[in-house]
């Protein structure tokens, strides 16, 4: 199972595109991947035979796990069917024949912990051969050092890894704990009791759904927002000028995202240091591209395309951009680099009536900003008359703080609006 994105931690086989039995060239589609972003084929490595197929449709792996076995001969495939099926539902508990290689040979990610959502039996040794130890470097540095024949340890790890914690245990002393300071300390004090509870029982009739790979890796994303601050702050948009404008645009295949994110591209380009980012928490990180994603809702989850270099591209190619994203983004067939390089990014909810909603901040990105619906609203001038105006509430999530000037003037005939677009008067935008 390989890595399809720097935030994937599990693959689900969505289609074997390869039966058992094919005969496989390098580079050769053999299986579609739902990542935590969208489904991707993969490519087999190696020339070969599908000898066996470990990880069925429907079923999940974590990235480095085996899903399949190619054979380099026909003379090995009866050996290679005996390992699957033998494997049962923890397939790397017995290693593939020597002259075997799986279909997609990416290293497992190392971790230092066991994974406790599920309990394995300990791998037993394959009557073939002597087992093949799989075991963290710190693992393996533990038992050098508690002089243990890390060969004999059972591993209690995703798919039979041994751990830190095995090596620990076979030795017969405590586990050990990082060093804290004494404000780690006490972020690390016992919860309290309301946070012991445990979850109350299901009601009767109750169904439990599981997170699909996408909706789980949103719901890791809001959890890794919480621990950055951040400044909210909203300011109301007068949009009659931009309402004009989208009216003139509209027939020629322009959409108000794209109105927006060239706006926001435009701003980004004045103001930098909202299209930069602090990842560390001690220094800024100035992006030399100004890439706007926005977020889109698709089925079962939430995504965000992004347009790159939205500063530099008019609003007709913009446009022409952002739909081939959203029909590749509901085909979940985006590429990494489409969904993964944004260094700003635009909700828009406005199209359902929404008046105003703060956004999640994305992680590794400095601000995103959400936007509202535009509403007739009564407004007073300087000396008391009323009138009506188009207006809309936008919100700005950021780890800056931003101050709003009073008023933004735009020049409707800049280089990036194509000139066939090209107004005649001069417009103020609030």
């Amino acid at each position: 199972m390989p890595a399809l994105s720097s935030t994937m931690t599990e693959g689900k086989i969505v289609s074997w595109i390869k039966s058992e039995g094919d005969v496989l060239s390098k580079g050769e589609s053999v299986v579609v991947v739902e990542s935590d972003k969208a489904d991707m084929d993969v490519e087999t490595f190696y020339d070969g035979i599908l000898a066996a197929v470990v990880v069925p449709e429907g079923e999940s792996a974590p990235v480095g796990a085996p899903i399949g076995i190619l054979a380099e001969t026909e003379d090995e495939i009866a050996e290679a069917k005996a390992k699957a099926a033998s494997s049962g539902s923890s397939p790397s508990q017995s290693a593939p024949p020597a002259a075997a290689k799986v279909v997609a040979p990416t290293p497992p990610p190392v971790t230092s912990t066991p994974a406790p959502a599920i309990s394995q039996p300990a791998p037993a040794s394959s009557p073939d051969g002597p087992r093949k130890t799989v075991a963290t470097p710190y693992a393996k540095k533990l038992a050098k050092q508690h002089k243990l024949d890390i060969n004999k340890l059972a591993g209690t790890g995703p798919y039979g890894r041994i751990t830190p914690a095995d090596v620990e245990a076979a030795a017969g002393i405590t586990p050990s704990k990082p060093s804290m300071g004494p404000a780690a300390a006490a972020a690390a004090a016992p919860p309290s009791k309301t946070a012991r509870t445990p979850l109350p029982p299901l009601l009767p009739g109750s169904t439990v759904v599981p997170f699909t790979t996408m909706q789980s890796a949103v719901s890791r994303n809001m959890l890794d927002s919480l621990s950055v601050p951040t400044f909210r702050v909203g300011y109301p948009v007068t949009t009659d000028a931009l309402d004009a404008l989208y009216e003139k645009v509209k027939p020629k295949g322009v959409t108000m995202t794209a109105l927006l994110a060239k706006a926001a591209a435009m701003a980004l380009a004045q103001h930098p240091v909202v299209n930069a980012s602090c990842k560390d928490g001690k220094s800024f990180t100035y992006n030399s591209n100004i890439n706007i994603a926005v977020a889109v809702a698709i089925n079962g989850g939430l995504i965000t395309p992004v347009l790159q270099d939205a500063d530099k591209l008019d609003l007709y190619l913009l446009s022409q951009k952002w739909k081939e994203l959203v029909e590749k983004a509901r085909a979940k067939q985006l590429q990494p680099h489409d969904y993964n390089s944004g260094t700003f990014t635009l909700s828009n909810l406005g199209m359902f009536g929404v008046d105003r909603f703060d956004a999640i901040l994305p992680p590794g990105q400095g601000a995103i900003m959400a936007v509202g619906a535009s509403k007739p609203t009564v407004v007073a001038d300087a000396d008391g008359f009323f009138s009506v105006k188009s207006k809309m509430l936008v919100s700005l999530v950021s780890i800056f703080f931003i101050k709003f000037p009073s008023t933004c003037h735009v020049n409707e005939n800049e280089p990036w609006m194509p000139e066939k677009y090209h107004i005649t008067t001069k417009e103020k935008i609030n």
